[in-house]
């Protein structure tokens, strides 16, 4: 088997002069990046998305101010990027529950359709948010700042004793980060 090979490669590089023809790559070098090259060197350049800003010792002033007016408002669960955790320059687009306001940013928590027991999570329940009518969990653990321009699009207004219970659950995870109305 490894004869044939070797015959197969050297009719190959005699048909080719020896050398294999070589493209040009579109970054302008004549081989494709090596494996010892940094991944960000190989790796196409991301979309630029603003890294949400996940600071806890700035206090969140709670608001239920919904209205499907277009613009995003504290008690409505939006669309919109939120970076990971562990690698800000990577996330994902998700539903997110404005529950008000920090330094002029919108501040929001994240949901998840998975259920995940060590976790921070409460069980918020199905919703329009939701086109495939999951049942969906806060997860409690992270308070995201949100630029409304890059909000994608209102999922729903939250019933304001579901607002309330999830506003709760949230001052026992952050403290007095989590101010009163």
């Amino acid at each position: 088997m490894i004869a044939l090979f070797r015959w197969i490669l050297r009719a190959l590089q005699s048909l080719f002069g020896g050398k294999s023809p070589r493209k040009k790559l579109p970054s302008g070098r004549d081989k494709p990046p090596s494996r010892k090259e940094p991944r960000a060197a190989r790796s196409k350049p991301k979309q630029e998305r603003a890294p949400a800003r996940d600071e806890r010792d700035e206090r969140v002033r709670v608001e239920y101010a919904p209205s499907l007016d277009g613009e995003a408002d504290p008690g409505e669960i939006v669309w919109t990027w939120v970076s990971y955790e562990d690698d800000p320059s990577q996330g994902k687009d998700r539903p997110v529950l404005l529950i008000g306001r920090r330094d002029g940013s919108l501040v929001g928590v994240a949901l998840t359709s998975k259920r995940h027991e060590r976790a921070a999570q409460i069980e918020l329940g199905a919703g329009p948010w939701d086109r495939e009518g999951r049942v969906s969990y806060v997860k409690l653990d992270r308070l995201i700042d949100v630029d409304a321009s890059r909000v994608r699009r209102e999922g729903a207004v939250l019933p304001k004793a579901v607002f309330d219970r999830v506003v709760r659950a949230l001052r026992e995870v952050h403290g007095a980060v989590i101010a009163g109305r």
